[in-house]
């Protein structure tokens, strides 16, 4: 086992995103927030800068079952309508709706730009996965989050939840609001950040690739710097891979500690479920991987914010043993160690791993509730 506090990681890297190529198509950029308000002020902000440039936002109107979609302009409100939602798939409504939408405002030919502002706390991911397949005349410039750092330490690592907020994404939606924040933080090509707290400048230093951009302000960031950009699925979906997850780490003066804890070994599965807290309970953000011995086939991912863990069997192993590796980002010396500690109770230890896999054929499948079925030949 290594346990490695990264106390390294890229520069503050504010330069703009490498523009590519004019293809004619209509550049449309992701602009991502659990904060309504700092959503639309940058909006707005962005709109003023360039005209020409189109806003097109969805809301979660609850009270009458519907997205509210928002268009316009710098200058007026161009649309504003409720869709009907027919099913609870916001993210498949939002689909129905922008996919058509999207292709006439780009076969119009009169628009220099689009920034689309899907639900407060939406996944980016879901929603690019979901408008991509259908994209005509339009492509996705560099996508954006952006993060009121007065709150972002609170938001990332406490426990309150989206439906506490009053931000859920659907009914049903059942994710701490740190969940929420860090899935935007970590798909983001740019990290738009409002206020002056140094200590969540350097959280989110940790949590962010150095690949990712970080505009200073959201008075500091240009239109241009989103359009011409491109937005890579492939690389904005790796860095949220569990099994390619890696320490960015970061500047220290705050208190802002990373732990990479790897071992060849699996988790002893009782052992999780007895020390699950001790691992990933407090003001923690943990990503990673793990594997179990009754499930030598298995890749299971280790996702926790905000005081919620979620676990779940995400790929096969293919030929070779898997490995496990959790990556996690705390402030605090004392959770360190309880981490630290904890990884280290949950392993099989050295004697128990010398004797092979051959004593877990047929073991009761403890955490069958979170990972499924086993396959019969696991």
């Amino acid at each position: 086992m290594s346990a490695n506090d990264a106390a390294h990681g890229g520069p503050g890297a504010h330069g703009p995103l490498r523009p590519v190529p004019d293809t004619g198509s209509l550049p449309v950029s992701l602009i991502s927030s659990i904060d309504p308000v700092l959503r639309d002020v940058l909006v707005t902000s962005l709109l003023l800068e360039r005209p020409g440039m189109l806003a097109l936002r969805y809301d979660v109107d609850a009270e009458h079952g519907a997205l509210r979609r928002v268009l316009g302009d710098a200058e007026r409100v161009i649309d504003d309508s409720l869709v009907e939602l027919d099913h609870p798939c916001v993210s498949c409504a939002m689909r129905e709706d922008a996919i058509p939408l999207l292709a006439r405002l780009a076969s119009e030919s009169r628009w220099n730009g689009l920034l689309l502002a899907p639900p407060i706390s939406a996944d980016p991911e879901v929603v690019v996965r979901t408008i991509l397949p259908g994209r005509q005349g339009w492509h996705l410039g560099a996508s954006a989050a952006v993060v009121d750092t007065r709150t972002a330490v609170h938001d990332l690592l406490e426990d309150d939840t989206l439906a506490e907020r009053g931000l859920q994404w659907a009914d049903g939606d059942e994710r701490a609001v740190g969940e929420a924040l860090a899935a935007q933080i970590e798909y983001a090509d740019l990290l738009v950040l409002d206020g002056a707290d140094g200590t969540a400048r350097e959280l989110i230093e940790h949590l962010r690739a150095p690949e990712q951009q970080v505009a200073a302000s959201m008075h500091t960031l240009h239109p241009k710097t989103l359009l011409l950009g491109r937005h890579s699925r492939a690389r904005a979906e790796a860095r949220r891979d569990p099994r390619r997850v890696s320490p960015y780490g970061g500047p220290t003066a705050h208190g802002t500690w990373t732990l990479d804890l790897s071992s060849d070994r699996p988790f002893h599965p009782d052992r999780l479920l007895e020390h699950i807290e001790e691992l990933g309970a407090g003001r923690l953000r943990g990503r990673g991987r793990f594997w179990v011995p009754d499930r030598p086939g298995t890749i299971c991912q280790w996702d926790g914010a905000g005081g919620q863990v979620s676990i779940g069997a995400v790929a096969d192993a293919g030929r070779e043993l898997p490995t496990t590796r959790l990556v996690v980002t705390g402030m605090g010396p004392a959770d360190a160690e309880r981490v630290r500690r904890a990884f280290g109770r949950i392993l099989l230890t050295p004697e128990e791993w010398a004797d092979g896999l051959a004593p877990w054929l047929g073991v009761e499948d403890r955490l069958a509730p979170w990972l499924g079925e086993r396959e019969a030949a696991a």
